[in-house]
């Protein structure tokens, strides 16, 4: 998988299915089945598009469940573990709803897919508190 990228709230964006920025480009294909297994976790209520379920990182302009991003860009920081407050209320509960979903998605996925959902998505803390 390579160096992680560690995101605003502790995803590791290098290890995401979703995760499109250079050199990370992912095929059709592989969007397509993220967006289904997005659907079939509970991530999504329906399947969502090719340009709905890419990602190129944390940034302003886009929607943040916990408003974590706007937070730490506020700040100055690249994510919450670099926060003096650190661990807020926000990114408890991001870690609270993120943990909520992990037995769905070990139901859903794969082996393979799971060591990566697990590797993306189920380590912040981890991320968050080793940088």
């Amino acid at each position: 998988m390579g160096q992680k990228i560690i995101a605003a709230c502790g995803n590791d964006c290098a290890a995401c299915p979703r995760y499109c920025k250079e050199p990370y480009e992912k095929t059709e294909e592989a969007l397509r089945r993220t967006a289904k297994l997005w659907y079939e976790i509970g991530y999504r209520d329906h399947v969502v598009t090719r340009e709905e379920i890419s990602c190129t990182g944390c940034k302003t302009d886009n929607w943040c469940r916990y408003g974590i991003v706007s937070c730490v860009t506020q700040k100055g920081l690249q994510n919450c573990g670099q926060c003096g407050q650190y661990p807020c209320e926000q990114v408890l509960e991001c870690f609270r709803v993120t943990k909520s979903f992990e037995p769905a998605c070990r139901k859903a996925c794969t082996e393979e897919e799971y060591r990566q959902m697990k590797a993306a998505f189920f380590e912040k803390e981890e991320n968050l508190t080793t940088r």
